[in-house]
C-alpha cells in the first residue's frame, strides 16, 4: 500500500468510525461533515484523558479526512513535500491538511485554526473554475 492509499484509508476509516455518532447525513467528503468534525475536535481537546499517542493518531486520521474531503470538492491530489503531506493543486499552490488539523488540536478554534474555515477558504483560493467566455452567455 503506498503512503497515498494510507491517506486515503485513514480518510475512509475516519468516516466509517465517525458517521455513526455524527447528525450529518449523509456524512462523508462534504462541507457539513468538515464542520461536524471541527467540533469533535473540539470536543477531544477539552478532554483530559487523552494520551499524546491518541491525539497525533487523531490528527493524522482526521486530516487524511479533510485532505480527502479537499480533494473531492476541489481538486488537486496528494503530495509528500519539505512540510509534509499536502493537496497539491499545481505545482506551487499546496493546502496542509494534515497540519492544519494538527494546529487545530494545539490552539482551537478560538486560537484561530479553525479546519472548516480552511477547507472553505481552499476553494477559493486554489480551485479554479471554468469560466465561459462572455460571448458565450448569450
Amino acid at each position: 500500500m503506498t503512503l497515498e492509499e494510507k491517506l486515503q484509508a485513514n480518510a475512509k476509516l475516519a468516516i466509517d468510525t465517525l458517521s455513526p455518532l455524527s447528525d450529518v447525513s449523509p456524512f462523508g467528503f462534504n462541507r457539513e461533515s468538515v464542520a461536524w468534525v471541527e467540533g469533535y475536535i473540539e470536543r477531544q481537546r477539552a478532554r483530559a484523558d487523552m494520551a499524546p499517542e491518541t491525539r497525533e493518531r487523531l490528527s493524522q486520521v482526521l486530516g487524511s479526512f479533510v485532505g480527502e474531503c479537499i480533494i473531492r470538492s476541489y481538486g488537486g491530489t496528494w503530495r509528500h513535500d519539505g512540510k509534509g503531506w499536502a493537496v497539491y493543486f499545481d505545482d506551487s499552490n499546496a493546502a496542509y491538511p494534515l497540519n492544519k488539523v494538527t494546529k487545530q488540536f494545539d490552539n482551537g478554534v478560538e486560537g484561530g485554526d479553525s479546519i472548516l474555515s480552511f477547507f472553505d477558504s481552499v476553494g477559493p483560493l486554489f480551485h479554479r473554475k471554468v469560466r465561459r467566455p462572455w460571448w458565450k452567455f448569450w
